[in-house]
């Protein structure tokens, strides 16, 4: 069962948070106005994130808490570490050319920070994220029926105002556990970066490199080839970015709740108590259900994935072939991070309901060096071309009878221009 994003919970076991008088808060009646509120600091702030208008998460919050917790580890590029991951990616896209029919899709390069990584990324993250928590919200009123849902408007207000809080700090809480671990724009799978960009990350880049007894223009150089083969598949197969996307929205789509828990939980929430909102949503209201449209997505989704990453695995290889010694360790190290998933991955699926994981990256790089020597290397980046063209998740079964088949109708590079 896939965990529902935005990790819902609950701090009603804490008597301070129940307790108003406890926490100092004024008592009803006081005439403690919204006036007076603006002017205080904790107060304005509150009233600040409860006026955010911007969608279903609260980014404004989501950038300050992913912000605030990198901040204490933050490391700021040097000069010297953004020429070398520029010359890194330099010589990546010279050694990548002999083994792909792929132009460079790389038109700047760039070093980030963590702190960097998450402002830059926030955009692509807001794709992702926004249509499952819309969905959250839809559904607790397409649930109701018409009758209560006319009575319980100024409350759906409310939780509204409320998710979309919790929904950025949960946001930025795991945006700030992926900025400590990315190592490029593209290593959960997806383009964060703009379209164009190579990106890498020194400081996690070192960490990496760290226990694997490598040289780190080695480790570098590996990293950057495969940074730099992503961007030529994500810019030159003008389908596959938004393909990405739209199936992690399809799987949004299917995302359904239980009718009478959200009846139930919304009987027991006291407008003048806003943790019991938390509570509510907390008490496993919205588990998920795994809907046919759901399953289909996330076949398709590990399908692609898989696809994109065998294939930049296996061009990478093809690269590095006799150039550089640690090749083959790191190839290993990074194949079993991306197909077993490790914290980045479990994050991201916190984020947005679902496991970016290619779980079957070797079956898809061995069918793609298949097809280099059956079809040579024009005719295997050419299946590009079309989303159709593509193998199936039934191909990764039997990589050869695939490439066996008979392509003499089979695409050409003008496909992909």
């Amino acid at each position: 069962m896939t965990e529902f994003p935005f990790g819902f919970g609950s701090d009603s076991g804490d008597p301070e948070r129940r307790d108003p008088a406890r926490r100092n808060e004024p008592p009803a009646g006081s005439g403690f106005g919204e006036d007076i509120a603006s002017k205080i600091p904790l107060f304005a702030e509150l009233q600040k994130l409860l006026s955010w208008q911007g969608g279903p998460v609260n980014w404004d919050l989501a950038r300050q808490t992913a912000i605030s917790q990198v901040a204490g580890g933050h490391v700021p590029v040097s000069d010297a570490e953004r020429q070398a991951v520029v010359d890194a990616l330099r010589l990546a896209d010279v050694w990548l050319d002999p083994a792909t029919t792929l132009p460079s899709g790389v038109a700047r390069v760039e070093a980030w920070s963590r702190v960097e990584w998450v402002e830059k990324t926030l955009p692509v993250w807001s794709q992702l994220c926004d249509p499952v928590a819309s969905r959250v919200v839809g559904a607790m009123g397409q649930a109701l029926p018409p009758e209560a849902a006319a009575m319980a408007g100024p409350m759906m207000g409310m939780l509204g105002q409320f998710g979309g809080m919790m929904f950025g700090a949960q946001v930025g809480q795991g945006l700030s556990t992926l900025a400590a671990e990315v190592l490029s724009a593209t290593d959960v799978g997806l383009p964060l970066a703009p379209a164009g960009t190579a990106v890498l990350l020194p400081q996690n880049v070192a960490v990496f490199g760290a226990g694997l007894g490598l040289p780190d223009d080695e480790v570098r150089l590996f990293l950057a080839l495969r940074e730099a083969a992503h961007q030529r598949l994500f810019q030159h197969v003008p389908w596959l970015r938004r393909r990405l996307l739209d199936t992690v929205d399809a799987y949004a789509r299917g995302i359904n709740v239980d009718s009478e828990a959200i009846n139930s939980a919304l009987q027991q929430i006291d407008p003048a108590n806003p943790e019991s909102i938390q509570e509510a949503l907390g008490g496993g209201l919205f588990q998920p259900q795994d809907t046919p449209e759901q399953k289909l997505a996330l076949a398709r989704l590990e399908t692609l994935l898989a696809l994109v990453e065998g294939w930049v695995d296996h061009v990478v290889a093809e690269a590095v072939e006799g150039r550089l010694p640690g090749a083959v360790a790191l190839r290993e190290t990074i194949r079993r991070r991306r197909a077993s998933g490790g914290p980045a991955e479990q994050t991201f699926a916190t984020l947005v309901g679902l496991e970016l994981r290619p779980r079957r990256l070797r079956e898809a790089s061995t069918l793609w060096s298949l097809l280099a020597r059956q079809r040579d290397t024009s005719g295997r980046d050419a299946l590009w071309g079309q989303v159709d063209l593509l193998p199936t998740a039934e191909d990764l079964d039997d990589p050869a009878a695939f490439v066996e088949r008979d392509d003499s109708t089979g695409p050409s590079m003008s496909d992909l221009t």
